[in-house]
């Protein structure tokens, strides 16, 4: 039998254990001007590029040598996926996770970095968690979410619903299946478990819930990517992760991203701003518990991964010589040494801001296209440094619903906000990361762990120990037991 949740409560850790985060109830991510977007960022990071360069002992010529190679490419994959359209996006069928996706498939999707799962759940049990939701909404008016006056999205993290949906067997296959994508170049032994990380063992990172009203125009998020802001370029050890793309030459080609090393030890919240991940979230992701198609306020994706973050990485480094001109040619852009300009950026922002201005060459306009219809039970999940969007209207006639559930797997980082989130669970409280509040702390129905119905589940969600699946993970399943349970 699993821990009660009175037991697991009490590791010797919990009394330093984090409280969810100060200010607004939802981070107001509306699309802003292109001034805002391109103004100079602090003179604490007039030095910052420079610095890097040096770090990296990349010379300025290769520098331009990378962004004329990212540049190039950018030209033919953005025209092939202003072709292509919502059919850039990969999806496969839950049955392809249950019997192996094939390597063709991990290929596809890999590159992308995103995809739709297709049948995990039973539409019946999907639209009874979206029935069960609107009635939780209808008998406790005044719950927070965004935007203020009308919510869209709510401040709801602990319901029945959400409990069953992230550990529901189909849900957490496919995390599995996903987390498996990650990790070729981690280390294969730790003496304390901080560097490693189990791909085999999923948690559970708690997020909100959308329930979009048909009409709706006010649940605005542009193009973005979550998981930091100028933190990208300001933290030493996260901007290890994008090593290969700052190296200079055709070094960028060799950029993995599913490459974890550095991620572990970074920090995505160097300015402590609410509804900023600060686990290690590999892929974000939803499940459906609507139908939901395009025109209908519905997700919009760029699938094309490592090209992306290539261009994102290298922008800040950039400038045209003259901005009227709206040129894209390299040769009228020139490199931008001793600026703070971060385009897109702002400090203590939760995520990096995209759009036609700041980031011209990746042709946003064309290149952020809707996923494919969805039904309910029907899963989404983009990889977390995915450039994603929401369309600013919602033309259909039904509630566009859906519940945030990403896939993180077992390492340390993950298993201390675990062992917070739970307390939070236990007791109605947001989740630590997002902005702090009364939550469902007094709603008699909200989710228990009565709703767990696996040991898979329990383990998920912390509430049972997580077992080993290979000897050189014994480090890191020893030290995540002892926090959570002290054992």
């Amino acid at each position: 039998m699993p821990p009660t949740a009175t037991s697991a409560l009490a590791p010797p850790s919990d009394a330093t254990r984090r409280t969810s985060k100060p200010d607004k109830p939802f981070d107001d991510r509306r699309v802003v001007g292109p001034s805002a977007k391109l103004a100079p960022l602090s003179d604490h990071l007039l030095p910052l590029k420079r610095t890097i360069l040096a770090e990296l002992g990349t010379s300025p010529e290769q520098l331009e040598q990378s962004w004329r190679g990212v540049l190039a490419a950018l030209e033919v994959h953005t025209a092939k996926i202003a072709q292509q359209g919502g059919d850039a996006i990969p999806h496969v069928h839950y049955k392809d996770i249950e019997k192996g996706i094939s390597e063709e498939q991990k290929v596809i999707i890999r590159d992308a970095g995103c995809v739709v799962v297709q049948g995990a759940v039973s539409e019946e049990e999907a639209v009874g968690w979206e029935t069960s939701l609107k009635d939780l909404v209808k008998a406790h008016p005044g719950i927070q979410g965004y935007p203020s006056h009308d919510p869209q999205a709510y401040e709801l993290y602990n319901t029945q619903a959400q409990t069953r949906a992230r550990t529901h067997p189909a849900v957490l296959n496919t995390q599995k299946a996903l987390l498996k994508f990650w990790g070729s170049s981690l280390p294969r032994a730790s003496a304390d478990g901080e560097d490693l990380v189990d791909y085999d063992t999923p948690v559970s990172y708690y997020d909100r819930l959308r329930l979009r009203k048909p009409g709706d125009r006010s649940f605005v998020l542009g193009p973005h990517i979550d998981g930091g802001c100028v933190e990208r370029w300001e933290d030493p050890v996260y901007r290890k992760v994008w090593g290969k793309i700052l190296s200079g030459g055709d070094s960028w080609k060799e950029y993995d991203p599913y490459d974890a090393r550095w991620r572990l030890g970074a920090k995505q919240d160097l300015y402590g701003v609410p509804n900023q991940c600060t686990a290690h979230r590999s892929w974000q992701g939803w499940t459906s518990i609507s139908h939901n198609a395009a025109g209908e306020g519905t997700l919009q994706l760029l699938p094309m991964l490592r090209l992306a973050t290539a261009y994102v990485i290298l922008r800040p480094f950039f400038r045209p010589r003259d901005p009227s001109s709206g040129s894209l040619h390299p040769d009228d852009w020139e490199l931008d040494l001793d600026s703070a300009m971060f385009p897109g950026s702002r400090i203590g922002a939760s995520g990096q801001e995209l759009s036609v201005e700041s980031h011209p060459h990746l042709r946003l306009e064309k290149t952020m296209v809707s996923i494919p219809r969805t039904r309910p039970g029907d899963q989404v999940y983009w990889h977390c440094d995915g450039v994603h969007a929401v369309e600013g209207y919602h033309g259909g006639k039904n509630l566009s619903s859906v519940m945030y559930i990403p896939a993180a797997p077992l390492c340390m980082k993950n298993a201390r906000y675990l062992r917070d989130q739970r307390v939070n669970f236990v007791h109605g409280h947001v989740a630590p990361d997002f902005p702090a509040s009364a939550g469902e702390s007094t709603f008699p129905e909200r989710g228990t762990t009565r709703d767990i119905k696996t040991d898979e589940g329990h383990r998920a969600l912390g509430f049972m120990p997580f077992e080993v699946h290979a000897p050189e993970l014994v480090p890191l399943v020893d030290a995540a037991n002892a926090a959570l349970f002290g054992q």
